[in-house]
């Protein structure tokens, strides 16, 4: 017979506050099995799923993403279509984190360049300065929309 865990061993073990348990049970991301009493029962399977759960979290997914796309099947019961589909997802999040990395990687250099030139004010900083934002704003504006001329006219004076 399997183990079950009650909330609170389950808590203990994953550092996962009841609440937190409690609340994944009512949005049915994890639904544990409920004795007479009404406790609530955690399988083996229930552990993999709230550990993949904070994986999944740590790696900035939400709960809406987590419940829409993660259904965390038994390994006996892997469709190889859902395998796709969920791989499919997972790699568009992670060239969204990459831009997000980039980003952050530019603001970093930014930051580090403004520090310098406000330690160390001369000609040679405030230039490198000034060639980097310059930079920063050309990215800017090759991301933004362009408008369209299309159906303008009817709107000039």
């Amino acid at each position: 017979m399997e183990k079950l865990y009650s909330i609170q061993e389950v808590s203990q073990l994953l550092g996962m506050s009841r609440d937190t348990l409690r609340y994944y049970d009512r949005i049915g991301i994890v639904s544990p099995f409920r004795e007479d009493n009404r406790y609530r029962r955690y399988s083996k399977s229930d552990l993999i799923a709230l550990m993949n759960i904070q994986i999944m979290q740590f790696a900035d997914f939400s709960l809406d993403e987590i419940k829409g796309k993660f259904s965390f099947p038994k390994a006996e019961n892997i469709d190889p279509a859902y395998c796709e589909e969920v791989a499919r997802f997972i790699d568009a999040k992670n060239a969204e984190t990459r831009k997000k990395i980039d980003h952050l990687e530019k603001v970093s250099l930014l930051l580090s360049l403004a520090a310098e030139t406000l330690r160390d004010f001369n000609n040679e900083s405030d230039q490198r300065l000034t060639e980097f934002v310059r930079e920063l704003y050309r990215d800017i504006r090759n991301k933004e929309p362009t408008i369209s001329r299309e159906g303008c006219d009817e709107h000039e004076d």
